[in-house]
């Protein structure tokens, strides 16, 4: 896939990325996320217990300063891997600002050209923002459903979501990433299909005063 396939997905998930987060309340932020949130920390470490604060700053650093400074070719720097963007009564704003900086900086067509160093090996600029946008609207929903609220894909970002996650499926339960394969019936809405296997519940409602 190239830009004109990845780029209307990526402005899109974003935007709905940005949206949700305006419907976080501060006092959702203590509440706990689902178990499927479960990740490891950046330095590898299990979170067993993740509360929605901890899922929003990985969502915020990775989906936002973590696709800008892709685009850059630039490391995220340890400062904004230690910081809680939720300490920011206005997080919210501040990561809708910083995603439509991190969208702008894609915008050129250069830069979807070549390798991207992640650290630990490269990966061709395409893959990675395939990856991106999968981690914005999986953790969108993550979000989204902890607190009252759903995420909204077009059935182009579903197909485009659903395809990364059975892909990359493996290597992401590898790293406890996923969860095990949920069932789903086959013609389930792909989103919902795509969710699955990444090892969340669709059926899972909101926790939030929404999802009672």
């Amino acid at each position: 896939m190239n830009k004109d396939d990845l780029y209307p997905y990526l402005t899109e998930c974003a935007a709905e990325a940005a949206r949700v987060a305006r419907g976080v309340t501060a006092a959702q932020l203590d509440d706990p996320t689902l178990p499927h949130s479960r990740l490891r920390s950046s330095g590898g470490t299990p979170t067993p217990d993740w509360d929605v604060r901890a899922l929003v700053n990985h969502w915020v650093l990775y989906t936002s300063h973590g696709l800008e400074h892709r685009a850059r070719r630039e490391q995220l720097p340890e400062a904004l891997t230690t910081r809680d963007f939720t300490a920011d009564p206005h997080w919210a704003q501040a990561y809708a600002a910083q995603l439509d900086r991190a969208v702008a900086a894609w915008a050129d067509a250069a830069v979807w050209e070549g390798e991207v160093d992640l650290g630990m090996g490269t990966m061709p600029a395409p893959e990675l923002v395939s990856l991106i946008i999968k981690e914005t609207a999986v953790h969108g929903w993550d979000v989204a459903t902890a607190t009252g609220q759903e995420f909204h894909v077009s059935p182009g970002a579903a197909r485009l979501i659903l395809d990364v996650v059975v892909t990359h499926g493996d290597l992401y339960r590898q790293y406890d990433g996923f969860a095990d394969v949920v069932t789903v019936p086959d013609d389930a809405p792909v989103f919902e299909r795509a969710l699955a296997a990444s090892g969340r519940d669709p059926r899972q409602r909101a926790l939030g005063p929404a999802g009672g």
